[in-house]
């Protein structure tokens, strides 16, 4: 039987991983650098290397997914294209006027961010629709025909439209769509009631333009990616992965670029999902450390954590989430990802009060840390987890890097050490545990903050230095079980192909459930159903291969903010109602600790549906068997744990030693990753081939 691949490609900031998953369970895995300018020719580059290893060629590739900060890095660069809008009279400065939010209380001298749209590129038309869809002021045709002319005369790169209410009558925007269409029929547009038919008129805005901001660029960059891969002889099918955690066809990822711009994270909460479904695992909470940031989430009753909206460019969480208003509000559903500025990269350095600190500041792929030997001068925190023996200097992966611990150490003595008077070690276990601390932040963001409690979960680690920390940070909050999966340094990349296709629909429908016309409703979710079975039927995906499922946002009367619950099959009927009012109340009392009485009304926001397009099968087989042989490297080394154990001559094992449980100090070196298994702990390997840790308050 022809094995055939399918390739996970995920683009971090230090290193670009790549999966090949064959379908007899074979696997294939490469890290290059990040520092290269060309993504594009970055991927087809790593794949040849690949091909090159493993004598295998394009024509084994079946399908290419792909995790991707094209669309974020062009925001927060404002590298975007010159896009123009057109909206309301009196509505011309939403995007500035924003929410009126404050990302920091008391700062009086934070700033917004400057409009993505300058202001002359704003143009205005005299129409007005109110909020039940009805014609207060009806649209000019040549007011219309003049904002469009006024535009294109600036040579706006592409067209963002957006009018008041427009989610309930669309007729005037559809109006100045077809005069763009007639004009400049090959000008990237983005029309609200297209992109987002949903209230709120700044996040309508803010989306749309967003939209229309980075169409032209992830456009360019697609249409590069794929004559790079045809002209490498790879004709493979490409799939971009969504903010959401589904994958999109790059068509549909060049007309709704929104929906990618945090596709990076995604892959590795989605294989976690499905690791977790596999382990009959109901709560884990994802923990994924790299070289620049760390980021947590949360799977429950095996779904991911979603927010309904989110920030790009509002700089990394530092606090709670609570204090919004930085960055470009999106309103697109995305996995719930808190972040910190914290990775193997993050500088470490003593602040004006004699205080250790560690990031949010990186040494990133270039110089890089100092044990990378390549310039670096500021001490990092992979240069503190060197000092302490818990990375093999001759070992970062699979040893292609050689690091100069001395070099480390010198700096790091010079420069922390000996300002806090500290020997190496202690000071360098400072910074490690002070790194721990900023990302167990990042934890409770997406779990107490949202009602959960983190010692019901377990810890999913991955990434190249998340099952370093693992089980510190488990340690700290409780947590009893740390599990490390298979190829857990590229476990974003591989988390890409345990994802499905999807496509997300949502409409405003704002009644009082209790007053409202249920048959309207019913039929609303059936057009969108319709609509979601025709591009999966576009797609291939018919029959069983489709799945829909539907979800509402709720809040009682009065709330501005909402909750999302799932909505059964069936019709939409009394008993329905009864369903979502008590399926709203315990996710209330569950979020924020109380529910209201029976008599509050609760009112239906918006309703939303999920298309996914499902493979035959699994989408990833039972035994997976890496192709890379794991390097015996050391038989032990010493590594420091804190004043209370002190140097430990710590036994080095791979993976597959652990089928025999062993109790920690443990190291395991892997070609990606370094787990760390501090003393007490136990350490054992799965029939999945993870690494499940016990820590030791929990070890009988």
């Amino acid at each position: 039987m022809t094995v055939t691949y399918r390739v996970g490609v995920d683009i971090g900031g230090t290193f670009t991983d790549i999966v090949l998953l064959g379908s007899d369970g074979t696997i294939h895995t490469k890290k290059i650098s990040s520092s290269v300018g060309n993504y594009a020719q970055a991927i087809v580059d790593g794949l040849s290397e690949v091909f090159r290893e493993t004598g295998l060629d394009g024509g084994a590739i079946e399908e290419i997914r792909h995790g991707t900060t094209v669309a974020s890095n062009a925001i927060l660069e404002h590298k975007g294209a010159r896009v123009g809008l057109i909206t309301t009279k009196g509505f011309r400065d939403v995007l500035e006027i924003r929410t009126l939010r404050m990302p920091k209380l008391y700062d009086l001298a934070w700033t917004k961010p400057e409009p993505l749209v300058e202001r002359y590129l704003r143009k205005v038309v005299d129409e007005r629709v109110d909020h039940a869809g009805r014609v207060d002021r009806a649209l000019d045709p040549a007011d219309a025909e003049r904002a469009v002319d006024e535009l294109l005369a600036e040579k706006v790169e592409a067209i963002a439209i957006c009018l008041l209410n427009s989610f309930t009558n669309p007729a005037h925007e559809l109006m100045l769509r077809d005069i763009v269409a007639r004009k400049a029929p090959h000008l990237p547009l983005s029309v609200s009631c297209e992109v987002l038919p949903e209230i709120k008129e700044y996040e309508r805005t803010s989306t749309t333009v967003i939209n229309a901001y980075v169409m032209p660029i992830v456009a360019t960059y697609l249409h590069a990616l794929r004559r790079g891969l045809d002209s490498a002889g790879i004709p493979a099918r490409l799939l971009l992965m969504q903010s959401n955690g589904g994958l999109t066809t790059d068509t549909a990822a060049a007309e709704r670029p929104m929906n990618i711009i945090e596709s990076g994270p995604a892959g590795g909460v989605v294989g976690a999902q499905a690791l977790a479904r596999a382990k009959k695992l109901e709560k884990i909470i994802t923990f994924d450390m790299g070289g620049t940031t760390a980021k947590a989430s949360m799977v429950e009753d095996g779904e991911v954590a979603r927010a309904q909206e989110y920030a790009v460019g509002a700089g990394i969480m530092i606090g709670s989430r609570l204090l919004t208003g930085a960055g470009y509000t999106l309103k697109v559903p995305a996995i719930d990802l808190a972040e910190v500025g914290a990775g193997g990269g993050s500088h470490v350095w003593i602040d004006p009060g004699g205080a250790l600190q560690a990031g949010p500041e990186s040494a990133g792929a270039f110089p890089g840390p100092v044990c990378y030997d390549k310039g670096g001068e500021a001490p990092t925190i992979t240069d503190a987890n060197v000092l302490l023996g818990y990375i093999n200097p001759g070992h970062l992966v699979g040893g292609a890097v050689k690091l100069n611990a001395d070099k480390a150490r010198a700096v790091f003595e010079q420069k922390i050490a000996k300002p806090l008077g500290m020997t190496v070690e202690r000071a360098a276990y400072g910074a490690h545990l002070i790194a721990a601390s900023n990302m167990i932040r990042a934890i409770k963001a997406v779990s107490t903050e949202r009602g959960r409690d983190p010692r019901e979960f377990s810890l999913f680690a991955f990434g190249g230095n998340g099952p370093l920390f693992a089980a510190g940070m488990a340690a700290a909050l409780g947590i009893g079980r740390v599990i490390v999966p298979p190829s857990a340094g590229l476990f974003s990349s591989f988390g890409l192909l345990y994802a499905d296709v999807e496509h997300h629909y949502a409409r405003t429908f704002r009644r009082l459930l209790r007053q409202a016309d249920l048959g309207e409703i019913d039929r609303a979710w059936t057009a969108m159903a319709e609509q979601a079975d025709g591009q999966l039927a576009v797609e291939g995906f018919t029959g069983t291969g489709a799945r829909l499922k539907r979800s509402a946002a709720l809040h009682y009367k009065g709330q501005s903010y909402e909750l999302t619950v799932p909505v059964p099959d069936g019709l939409i009927d009394a008993r329905m109602v009864t369903h979502l009012e008590e399926a709203f109340g315990r996710e209330h009392e569950r979020t924020y600790g109380h529910r209201a009485g029976p008599d509050e009304p609760v009112e239906l926001v918006s309703i939303q549906l999920v298309g996914a397009g499902l493979r035959e099968g699994s989408g990833v087989p039972q035994n997976v068997r890496p192709s890379r042989a794991e390097a015996k490297g050391q038989a032990s080394r010493r590594a420091w744990f804190g004043d209370a154990h002190g140097w430990m001559e710590t036994p080095v094992v791979s993976r597959a030693d652990l089928a025999t449980p062993m109790i920690g100090p443990l190291i395991v070196d892997e070609y990606d990753t370094t787990c760390v298994v501090p003393p007490g702990a136990r350490a054992e390997r799965d029939s999945a081939g993870n690494i499940v840790m016990t820590l030791a308050a929990a070890v009988t």
